[in-house]
């Protein structure tokens, strides 16, 4: 995954089943749920997929109304963050585990922009 590629965005709403609605409606997307999460998924052609995630604070991180996450594909989190931290960002949250799913990590750039690290876990 060299090229890091944008692999997921996550939209903040108060309501993630009606936001996940709207856009299932609007655009045409196909949505799914995690139900051991609550979480709204959706896929869009021709574009990373994402998913719905409540206004507010959860894990450590407060999602805000009006700010996307943009998640970039990588194979090696520490390395990424090593990277960012020396070109000028700061790590929010280090890597963290999404248990049977895989990793990620919040940063922000020298701009103050929010934007995460995602890190498939392997599957045998």
């Amino acid at each position: 995954m060299s090229d890091h590629p944008i692999v997921h965005i996550e939209i903040p709403a108060h309501n993630t089943k009606a936001a996940s609605q709207f856009y299932a409606d609007v655009f045409g997307w196909k949505i799914t749920t995690d139900p051991n999460f609550d979480y709204h998924m959706f896929s869009a052609e021709g574009g990373p997929g994402g998913g719905f995630v409540n206004i507010g604070e959860m894990g450590g991180v407060t999602y805000k109304q009006g700010e996307l996450m943009v998640y970039i594909g990588t194979d090696d989190i520490e390395a990424s963050l090593a990277a960012v931290e020396k070109h000028g960002g700061k790590i929010v949250l280090p890597k963290t585990e999404i248990p049977q799913v895989g990793w990620f990590a919040f940063f922000t750039d020298p701009a103050g922009n929010r934007v995460a690290l995602y890190k498939v876990m392997p599957h045998s």
